[in-house]
């Protein structure tokens, strides 16, 4: 009954503010802030390319925040620590299980502390890692090899890690890639053009896989 009234309350929130999406801010002193014109650009690219209406400027929410529940999508970003306090682990846990999406980019720095937050919120089930097969790698963009590599990090292969339930992906951890810098306004990292608009691309396939499923 608990479950069947959570997934009503966040489906409730989607019709009434399905066009929005949001960062997630959190605790511990990482910089949830890094990349600030990662999400309005994503937004524009995909209200350009694959014809979604998201609101242009994304809100900002909180873990143990009954708002988390409006948002279909929640991306978290950052350099260093996280953590999530006893309540919002149960609030994200409910939110995800309930048909909510988390994207957690590793901005660099983030790997050691938000894999123990990852545990704690899912003690029973393992973070996995994503074959390059996976729908999400594949529409509305066709990634054959998976995960694209936008910044070099330590010199290792980008990784996309997820948690399913009841085989819905429904939390989305990219690592060693850096999608949000890509995503970024041109003259923040000067990426080539090319190297944006593959991140850009795959940021349009999570919004795509998280609007579609």
């Amino acid at each position: 009954m608990k479950k069947v009234f959570i997934t009503t309350l966040l489906f409730l929130g989607f019709l009434l503010q399905a066009q929005e999406i949001a960062l997630l801010k959190y605790s511990g002193g990482g910089d949830w802030y890094a990349n600030p014109t990662s999400l309005p650009n994503l937004i524009k690219f995909c209200n350009q390319t694959i014809q979604t209406k998201l609101t242009l400027k994304p809100v900002t929410v909180e873990p143990g925040s009954p708002d988390l529940f409006s948002y279909p999508f929640v991306h978290m970003t950052g350099h260093g620590n996280v953590t999530f306090s006893a309540t919002e682990l149960i609030n994200l846990r409910n939110y995800l299980s309930a048909g909510g999406f988390l994207h957690i980019d590793d901005n660099f720095g983030m790997d050691k502390y938000i894999r123990k937050e990852i545990k704690k919120l899912f003690p029973n089930n393992d973070l996995v890692e994503i074959p390059s097969n996976n729908v999400i790698f594949q529409k509305p963009f066709n990634f054959p090899s998976g995960l694209p590599k936008i910044h070099e990090h330590e010199n290792n292969r980008p990784q996309a890690f997820g948690i399913f339930i009841e085989g819905r992906l429904a939390l989305f951890y990219t690592f060693e890639s850096d999608l949000g810098d890509g995503w970024e306004d041109e003259e923040v990292h000067h990426d080539p053009k090319e190297v944006r608009e593959k991140a850009l691309k795959m940021g349009a396939n999570m919004i795509n896989y998280v609007f579609s499923n």
